[in-house]
């Protein structure tokens, strides 16, 4: 009798690696057998989940759903045997996600050691500037700045950021120095994922739309555009503050610069955080701060 579980592991197995053979090298098994263990998941379920040509293997709509679910029950499951056999060193697969520059500077360091320190785990990786939704894609962890509402959520502080207003020397010189927040309306703007700028009056927050005539969703565009001379951006320091210290740009209103806005790992309500997942956050709230600042 085919068990429950059968087939389950190889199906997500193929459905992240986007082909039958890279599914196959990631778990450590043979071509034939991950076919082979996805027919007999979709013959038991009487449904397709893959659509399947020589060059891909595309979900379908059931099979999009299908993976949700499935996703969110291997984590369960993981951290049910976890929470048994009460291990503490991390093992099986470590998902997470952050935004792409903090997480191509900042975080690959952290989980290249960890990876190192930890070779049972399997760590899997996506840098992507949209809202994750960790629950329904089956992420562990997630980076997260600035701050936010969500009661299905647990957040740890690991590190602040600091955001800091310039422009280029050039462009001041053409434009003008601001001297207050307001004069900013008659500046260029330059605007990124942010839709609002944020500053300091007297102790308490002050947050403007800046009217942009450069927007994108790319903090790296965004200071690109600032050291060519288009204008004034507001970003977090590891897209300027380089820039700034060896005076490619030059500090806007820094007498109103925001408080730092703290930088979060978030995970999911549960239980039982297992040690994969908690031993990741000790080493951010270690190093980040380091690398960072």
């Amino acid at each position: 009798m085919i068990g429950s579980w059968d087939g389950i592991d190889e199906f997500v197995a193929v459905a992240e690696a986007g082909s039958f053979t890279a599914a196959a090298q990631a778990f450590g098994a043979s071509v034939t057998h991950m076919s082979r263990a996805v027919g007999r998941l979709e013959t038991r379920m009487k449904v397709q989940l893959f659509n399947r040509t020589t060059r891909s293997v595309r979900l379908t709509d059931s099979g999009k759903i299908f993976l949700e679910q499935c996703s969110r029950m291997i984590m369960d499951r993981d951290e049910a045997v976890g929470l048994i056999s009460n291990s503490s060193e991390p093992s099986g697969e470590l998902r997470c996600t952050c935004s792409i520059t903090l997480g191509e500077r900042y975080l690959i360091p952290i989980l290249l050691r960890y990876g190192q320190l930890y070779p049972d785990v399997r760590i899997h990786i996506e840098f992507t500037n949209r809202l994750v939704d960790l629950v329904a894609e089956g992420y562990d962890l997630a980076l997260r700045t600035g701050y936010f509402d969500d009661g299905s959520l647990v957040r740890t502080k690991v590190a602040d950021r600091t955001l800091y207003t310039c422009a280029s020397p050039e462009y001041l010189e053409r434009a003008g120095q601001p001297k207050s927040i307001g004069d900013l309306a008659h500046h260029d703007c330059l605007v990124g994922s942010s839709a609002t700028w944020h500053f300091s009056v007297h102790g308490q927050e002050h947050i403007i739309r800046p009217k942009s005539k450069w927007r994108c969703n790319s903090g790296v565009s965004v200071a690109e555009a600032a050291l060519t001379g288009m204008g004034i951006c507001q970003l977090p320091e590891f897209y300027v503050l380089d820039a700034i210290k060896d005076g490619r740009l030059s500090l806007v209103l820094d007498d109103y610069r925001a408080e730092s806005e703290p930088i979060w790992a978030v995970y999911a309500q549960r239980r039982y955080v297992p040690p994969k997942t908690s031993r990741l956050i000790e080493m951010l709230r270690e190093d980040l701060p380091k690398v960072i600042g």
